[in-house]
């Protein structure tokens, strides 16, 4: 019976190590996959030149790695604005890129998305209006894809 307690501070560990593994094997998944997701979008200036200032987390690893661009996309999949990233963003995440003077009616609903060099399209984005505000969604990866050969793109990754 005095071993009871022993024996629960025992299992206790053992049950936290379980769980830390399996989030460790979650964020190598997470890593593998190349997800990535815009988590937060603030919108300023007007309808001939807002200014969209985009939140990202994505798990780059460097060049060979890494978030090449988050866009603008109105829901019948036409493209809006496209930022393009020069370089990854290993030590800096979450990280926040400005694009500006994009011109959208204030009430038309979008879909804020992020690309990634290597993997495409995330399938975490952002759904909403500069008049409502975004949310958190899902896409379908294939949803206007055939943007990824559409004009602006990256001509190379500085680091």
């Amino acid at each position: 019976m005095k071993h009871v307690p022993l024996l629960l501070i025992l299992l206790w560990f053992c049950n936290c190590s379980t769980d830390k593994e399996k989030m460790l094997a979650e964020n190598d998944s997470i890593l593998a996959q190349g997800v990535t997701q815009v988590t937060k979008i603030e919108v300023s200036g007007n309808a001939k030149a807002y200014t969209f200032d985009v939140t990202i987390e994505s798990p780059d690893t460097g060049c060979d790695q890494y978030a090449d661009w988050w866009e603008v996309v109105d829901l019948e999949g036409h493209l809006v604005h496209r930022r393009i990233l020069d370089h990854s963003h290993v030590k800096e995440q979450p990280f926040m890129r400005s694009g500006e003077n994009i011109v959208i009616a204030e009430n038309k609903e979008v879909y804020v998305r992020m690309h990634m060099n290597n993997s495409g399209y995330a399938k975490k984005a952002q759904k909403g209006s500069v008049e409502n505000g975004f949310q958190a969604t899902e896409l379908d990866v294939e949803f206007a894809k055939d943007l990824e050969k559409a004009a602006p793109l990256p001509d190379g990754c500085a680091f």
